[in-house]
């Protein structure tokens, strides 16, 4: 990756070896954090999570949550939106949709293709899981804005390029489009040199 860019060798030298926080053991407890935490504070998130894993006596599950009693889960604080795509991912999971239990023999465009058609989960949360639950290496998210701005200041650049242009430029860093997706997020992080 260094030797294709140079500025991302820059970047590469200055932020360090990549760290990934350590998966969940279940990636459907991880799909249900995910969608719990879209677009709250980490406070809040955190609590309300914290509320509705109290609502089960066994293990977090597609089943446990289908058995939930109605209005189980709004009791916990969650709101009606994600309440709706808990129990449609917990759906899809038990018929079939999204097979949890057999992850290694989808592509990743494949198990983005089922994930996205869970209510509530976009394709950014599914590129997400697929970095940080599944350490899949070649996933690069150009919608993020993180990555795209990131490699804005990596390349000098005035701008985050668009999406469909940066699609583009990280073919050169295939199989391992995560790293330079990791790379990039630090680069927001960390001050680079003019």
């Amino acid at each position: 990756m260094a030797r294709r860019d140079p500025a991302m060798a820059r970047l590469i030298k200055r932020a360090g070896p990549i760290e990934l926080r350590d998966p969940l053991e279940d990636s459907f407890a991880a799909l249900v954090r995910s969608v719990m935490y879209q677009q709250l504070a980490g406070a809040a998130a955190s609590a309300i999570h914290g509320r509705f894993l109290k609502l089960f006596t066994g293990a977090l599950s597609p089943a446990a949550v289908l058995a939930l009693p109605e209005g189980a889960m709004r009791s916990a604080g969650v709101s009606g939106p994600k309440v709706a795509a808990i129990t449609d991912l917990a759906q899809k999971i038990s018929d079939g949709t999204v097979p949890v239990h057999d992850l290694d023999g989808l592509t990743d465009d494949e198990l983005v293709a089922r994930l996205v058609q869970v209510r509530g989960i976009g394709r950014w949360t599914a590129e997400m899981f697929l970095i940080f639950q599944l350490r899949r290496l070649d996933v690069w998210p150009v919608d993020d804005y993180g990555v795209r701005k990131g490699w804005a200041l990596a390349h000098r650049l005035k701008e985050p390029p668009p999406p469909k242009l940066l699609q583009g430029q990280g073919d050169q860093f295939r199989p391992y489009r995560t790293v330079a997706a990791w790379y990039c997020w630090r680069a927001v992080d960390t001050v680079l040199p003019t």
